[in-house]
């Protein structure tokens, strides 16, 4: 009877360790990813620009990285003002030029190059009447064949300089908004890139066509950079809120922004009835660059760049792949006529200007901010 109760109990001790070893190697075949089709998945923290927030925030977007074993914690700031954030626990800094990007590779001591995945060009909206009233008076023009606008800039800068009210462009009575001093709203420069690209490009055109290079060429262009700065009184610090405020129909007539921000209202079908999208005739790239902080950043970094799916869907928020160009084309193609874009900025007498050195650069800022 006893030696038959230990056999019992021997082969139920035998039974459990089986089943056991079972569960465990199930969970391990799980858990290991031996599953060919599943990957471990790192967490990567970014630091990006508001402007590439809905990018990163889409369901398709993610579901590609998780794919590559990716997975995106984000933080957004004003890009100009990412070199002076504290990036520790950071895998990747992505600002939207190439200015500040630099100073982080420089003062983080990054070895790796930076990692230019796409660009936008920054552009004026306005409503349609403004555009008219601005072609009227000569200092925008449309053409022809495909219905592009263009900003005269140096007639802007004659008529900022020569102290032009919307009053004195449309005497009589007129909508209420369009009173006061003609100036274009800009974010702030001291932590926006955009802000502080539109000053480059000003600087660039009072500079008659030439990069500022030196303290002397600072001070040829400092008072005009004041002016146009100063007289916008309280700037955001970013480039969404000023969009936003544009399509609720408050803010200023003339708002810089991103073409991808116009781009991607297109691209995803929401309505934008009304929206001219004016292209300086010079104006400034804004080439969004990745600094890879830990392996992983620069990982994600080069997906960014070269996976075809990701390269879609930057074209769908509006950005222009560096490598597809026909990903953008293809995006705003659908709906070419409301507002109307131009694909190809070369055949459209879209020029860029060349953007100072990072030191210059802040020199600008510092004197258009009165300091």
């Amino acid at each position: 009877m006893g030696e038959e109760l230990g056999a019992r109990r021997a082969v139920g001790v035998i039974a459990a360790v089986a089943l056991l070893a079972v569960v465990a190697v199930l969970a391990l075949h799980d858990w290991s990813g031996s599953d060919p089709d599943r990957k471990q998945t790192s967490s990567v923290r970014i630091l990006i620009g508001s402007e590439k927030f809905d990018f990163f925030n889409d369901q398709e977007v993610q579901a590609e990285l998780a794919a590559q074993g990716l997975k995106t914690d984000l933080t957004t700031t004003g890009s100009w003002s990412m070199a002076s954030t504290d990036l520790r626990g950071f895998d990747l800094a992505f600002p939207a030029s190439q200015p500040p990007a630099e100073r982080i590779r420089a003062d983080h001591k990054i070895t790796s190059d930076t990692v230019r995945p796409f660009y936008s060009p920054l552009v004026v909206i306005a409503h349609g009447y403004v555009a008219d009233l601005l072609k009227e008076k000569g200092l925008a023009t449309r053409a022809d064949g495909s219905g592009v606008w263009t900003l005269r800039m140096d007639q802007y800068l004659k008529g900022v300089e020569a102290g032009a009210t919307w009053q004195s462009l449309k005497p009589g009575s007129g909508p209420p908004e369009l009173t006061g001093p003609l100036f274009i709203s800009t974010t702030d420069p001291e932590s926006s890139s955009s802000g502080a690209l539109y000053l480059a490009e000003l600087a660039y055109l009072k500079n008659g066509g030439q990069v500022v290079a030196d303290a002397q060429g600072v001070k040829k262009v400092q008072g005009l950079l004041y002016q146009l700065t100063s007289m916008q009184g309280d700037q955001k610090t970013s480039s969404d809120g000023p969009f936003k405020d544009f399509l609720s129909g408050v803010g200023n007539p003339l708002v810089l922004v991103y073409e991808s921000q116009v781009a991607a209202l297109i691209a995803q079908h929401k309505p934008a009835d009304g929206l001219v999208v004016l292209y300086p005739d010079t104006t400034v790239y804004s080439d969004h660059t990745a600094v890879g902080l830990t392996p992983n950043g620069d990982k994600l970094a080069q997906l960014l760049r070269d996976d075809p799916k990701l390269r879609q869907l930057e074209a769908r928020y509006g950005f222009r792949p560096q490598a597809d160009s026909a990903a953008f084309t293809a995006a705003v193609s659908k709906d070419a006529t409301n507002p109307v874009l131009a694909p190809d900025l070369s055949a459209a007498g879209v020029a860029q200007a060349k953007v100072p050195t990072l030191d210059i650069l802040t020199q600008l800022v510092s004197v258009a901010k009165g300091k």
